[in-house]
């Protein structure tokens, strides 16, 4: 049995990753013309947040502020495919906060249910927690509180698995927060991202912490900004609230961003996924 996971960019390489039953992964790399390039769909990332071995969705970071939208995130997961989504983005709350994986469970069980790529993020803090996220059949792990930490570890594990390491940046009030939101350290988003220019940081997601779960819409001047002064690939996260927000990431002034990120207004039915989806693939 082999499981093909592919992340690409907007940026001049595509990458596909083939993973067989024993999780051997092989490499391919095809660069791509730009005026090809420019003109991939924006990827709209379905969220599952767990907490407690359930789907939740949080108010502003706050773990007191959960809504459980399913006890089942396996079978929330597989809503999402079968909704024509194509990549699934999960965090684990939990580990974000203890600085661990915690929620280990209900992420095997997501990847026994899905053919489509998954990226992982929060209690990842570690070359052997990443391998075996990875090796679990994980596309891509996001680096967040250790790339404020440890900048040098997020560049080793580039090296060692190219293609693969994001980096998650989650800004308040302008400054970056780490340890699951719940501490803010002196650097800029741009600042942090400059750490990792050259790094083979494969994308980096960047969350509005003020407007995540709220439903106050996607902050994108903010993200715009962020992409223009990066080469990585940049992700919008935090406040994604109807269809006008999947409709203003086609508009010319943010077509560089690679995609979205959308949580509480999918579960609240304020997006059709057929529409979204339909309205990204045309442009």
């Amino acid at each position: 049995m082999t499981l093909r996971v592919w992340f690409r960019s907007r940026s001049s390489h595509a990458s596909e990753l083939q993973v067989d039953a024993n999780f051997a992964i092989t490499t391919l790399a095809q660069i791509r013309p730009p005026e090809i390039e420019k003109n991939l769909p924006v990827i709209l990332f379905p969220a599952i947040d767990l907490k407690d071995g359930q789907c939740v969705r949080l108010k502003l970071g706050e773990m007191s502020e959960a809504t459980v939208f399913n006890d089942d995130p396996a079978a929330q997961a597989r809503s999402f495919q079968d909704k024509g989504f194509e990549y699934l983005h999960v965090v684990d709350l939990n580990g974000a906060f203890e600085g661990r994986p915690v929620n280990a469970g209900a992420v095997d069980a997501i990847l026994a249910a899905l053919t489509i790529p998954v990226q992982l993020g929060g209690g990842i803090r570690d070359l052997a927690t990443i391998e075996t996220w990875l090796d679990k059949g994980i596309a891509r792990v996001i680096l967040g509180t250790i790339a404020v930490r440890d900048p040098a570890l997020v560049k080793d594990a580039c090296r060692a698995f190219p293609g693969r390491i994001a980096v998650g940046i989650d800004a308040k009030g302008g400054q970056v927060a780490v340890e699951g939101w719940a501490e803010t350290s002196r650097l800029t988003a741009n600042e942090l991202a400059g750490r990792f220019e050259d790094a083979g940081v494969s994308a980096i997601i960047y969350t509005d912490i003020e407007r995540d779960g709220i439903l106050k819409g996607l902050n994108l001047p903010a993200t715009a900004e962020l992409a223009r002064a990066t080469s990585i690939p940049v992700i919008a996260s935090g406040g994604l609230a109807s269809i006008d927000d999947v409709k203003d990431l086609i508009r010319p002034e943010y077509a560089m961003l690679e995609g979205a990120i959308t949580g509480r207004a999918l579960y609240d039915g304020r997006i059709d996924p057929t529409e979204a989806l339909a309205l990204l693939k045309r442009g």
